[in-house]
This record gives structure tokens, C-alpha cells and sequence, in this order.
């Protein structure tokens, strides 16, 4: 199978894949430069973006705006001629700054999962900047499409499909994860492009459905293209790469993990997490990290009860200290025995998937 082109109304992605949005710190204006120069659209995840900032711990917010900035320039700088996205939480609490901010640096895409950003084409109407809910079901995918088309008369421009082999916080309650009476991820791409046949049926606009959550090679890339996905989200693959933005103990607990290291973690916002298993998430299974500073990242997040702080957890993790942080991960992370370039990862996805019919 030869992988078709992305094309997003004036933007055109030779390879079909997205990477997906890592925070704290994970993917940013290294990797997505890298994978956007390689053809395909990176993307920085704008959570907590400014932990690197001298003023973080005093002014978080400020922090993050100044740092999106950044890492979008940085980005720019090294692919002027790639596309690039951001990942931005609807969960933050400085969702809207950080929208507004990508908005004002012409980013290509805008990435919003962590719950349904019901406001964002107000903040992006006016501009070239794309917009894609990240959706779990059909059900979800209608609700927030015509919500839109209601309060702006506007459509996704994307939408990207998660499945629960997703890694990071999950859209499925720990209940729904470990049922096993969950949908796969091929059935929830197929009932989200009924939603979206029908949407293109009444407006006249095409919508590209695009599958996450668990795609690890060229088979499972071909596998979505197949059922009428147009592109997959990547997130897992890009941590052991060469670019990726994490520190190098970071892309060595992935190389080193077993089947059996993936675990799902509960999470101060009230949703599952999937993450490798290491000492710290050993310890918060049974016992409780008292909170001394709190930054006020996440809206469900109240820190007299929270069982640790996700941010200190993901920042501790990013900058190495892997026994007392949290290494969020997709359901695939075992599988990745190697650290290679981005170029070489997207040859080989783009070889593997050539071989299949």
C-alpha cells in the first residue's frame, strides 16, 4: 500500500501521520520540526510547556505562554516549510491563552483533546489555523461537530479518533479499560465516520477521520487507511527517537519495559493514566504525596485531596529522575527495543506499510 497524502484544505502532508502531542516537555520544537521536515505534522504539547522558564514556579502562566512561543518559533525556525500543530488541553487552565497564543504564531493545527473544546473555532475562525477535536466515540464526534456548526457555523477541519490503547490520560473510566467490553479502535474509526459521512452529506464539507491509540507499525497504519481513516496520530514511536525533546533516561525506560511495565495510574483529574511502571507509580497505588506547591495547571485538580502533583510527577520524568516521575506511555511502549532518527523511524513505517496490500 502506497500511503496517500494528508491534505487539509491549503495544507498537504506527504506522510499520513501526525505525532502526537507528549507533555510535560516530550514533544516539543525538536521533535515536531523534525517529523514535519520528514513529512509528516508535528506537534508541540503546549502542557506545562514552560517548566524550562526561570519564573515557572512563581508564574506558571506566563511561563507557559512565553514558552509556547518559543518552541513555535524554534519549530519554525528549523522546518519553515513543514506543518506544524499543538496540542493543547481543554482540561488547562490556561486552555484559552495557550489557543490564543498558537493562534497569534499562525500555527497550522490546533489539537485539543482532555475533554470537548466547545469555544475553540471562536478563537480561530478568522485565522489559517486548523482545528481537531480528539474524540472516543461517534457519539462524541457529532456532539461537538454540530455544536459548532450551531454556536459558529463551523466544522472540524480534522478529527482524531483515540482508542484505549492510548498512552497519558485516557477518555475511558478504569472501569471501561478493564472490562475488556470496550469498542477497538477500528470500531470507534468506523462509527465516527458514519458521523462524519453524514456531516459531509448536509454541509458539503469533507472531514479526514484520523485513528490513535495503540498504531505501532505499517500494518496497523494500514489497517486504518483501509477501513477510510486518512492519516494516523503516533504518539509512543517518536519518545525513543533521536529529536524527541525528553531526557535520555526518559527514552530508556521504554526500551527497557516489558509487557507487563505498562500499567494504568490514577491521576489527580480524575481519569485513568496509562504509564510505565516504576518506583513512583508504585508508590501513589497505596499512598499519597502531600502537595507543597501547587501550579494550578488542571481545572478538576483540588491539591488538599490530590493524591500527588501530576505536573512535579511528568516534570521530575522529562528531566531524567524516571524513579520519581510519571512516564506516561501508550499500551505499545514494549515493544520499542532502539533509539532512531525521526527520518529513519517515517522511512520505516513508510517501507513497512508498502510491503501490505
Amino acid at each position: 500500500m502506497k500511503l496517500p497524502p494528508l491534505k487539509l484544505g491549503r495544507l498537504t502532508a506527504k506522510i499520513p501521520i501526525i505525532q502526537g502531542g507528549m507533555g510535560v516537555g516530550v514533544s516539543g520544537s525538536s521533535l515536531a520540526s523534525a517529523v514535519a521536515n520528514a513529512g509528516g505534522i508535528g506537534v508541540i504539547s503546549a502542557v506545562q510547556i514552560g517548566f524550562r522558564e526561570k519564573d515557572f514556579e512563581l508564574n506558571s502562566k506566563e511561563a507557559n505562554v512565553r514558552a509556547l512561543k518559543k518552541e513555535i518559533q524554534k519549530a519554525r525556525t528549523l522546518s519553515p516549510d513543514g506543518i506544524l500543530g499543538v496540542n493543547i488541553m481543554v482540561a488547562a487552565n490556561d486552555y484559552e491563552n495557550l489557543v490564543e497564543t498558537a493562534v497569534e504564531e499562525n500555527i497550522d493545527l490546533i489539537i485539543c483533546g482532555a475533554g470537548l473544546p466547545t469555544s475553540l473555532p471562536k478563537f480561530t475562525k478568522n485565522s489559517n489555523t486548523k482545528i481537531a477535536p480528539i474524540v472516543s466515540s461517534g457519539k462524541a464526534a457529532s456532539v461537538i461537530s454540530r455544536l459548532w456548526m450551531r454556536k459558529f457555523d463551523y466544522l472540524p477541519d480534522l478529527i482524531i479518533v483515540e482508542g484505549p490503547k492510548a498512552g497519558g490520560h485516557l477518555g475511558f473510566s478504569k472501569e471501561e479499560l478493564n472490562s475488556g467490553e470496550l469498542q477497538d479502535l477500528p470500531s470507534i474509526v468506523k462509527d465516527v465516520l458514519e458521523v462524519t459521512g453524514t456531516l459531509e452529506k448536509e454541509h458539503g464539507k469533507h472531514i479526514p477521520v484520523i485513528a490513535a491509540g495503540g498504531i505501532f507499525d505499517g500494518k496497523d497504519i494500514a489497517q486504518m487507511i483501509k477501513l477510510g481513516a486518512e492519516g494516523v496520530q503516533m504518539a509512543t514511536r517518536f519518545v525513543a527517537t533521536e529529536e524527541c525533546d525528553a531526557h535520555i533516561n526518559f527514552k530508556k525506560a521504554y526500551i527497557s519495559a516489558s509487557k507487563d511495565d505498562i500499567v494504568l495510574i490514577k491521576s489527580p483529574v480524575g481519569m485513568p493514566g496509562r504509564a510505565i511502571n516504576n518506583k513512583f507509580a508504585n508508590f501513589v497505588k497505596e499512598s499519597q504525596i502531600p502537595v507543597t506547591k501547587c501550579y494550578n495547571c488542571l481545572k478538576p485538580c483540588n491539591p488538599a485531596e490530590t493524591p500527588y502533583c501530576i505536573s512535579k510527577a511528568l516534570i521530575n520524568a522529562v528531566n531524567g529522575d524516571v524513579d520519581n516521575g510519571l512516564i506516561f506511555s501508550g499500551s505499545n511502549a514494549y515493544k520499542i527495543n532502539k533509539i532512531c532518527s525521526v527520518k529513519e523511524l517515517i522511512q520505516e513505517l513508510v517501507e513497512e506499510t508498502s510491503t501490505l496490500d
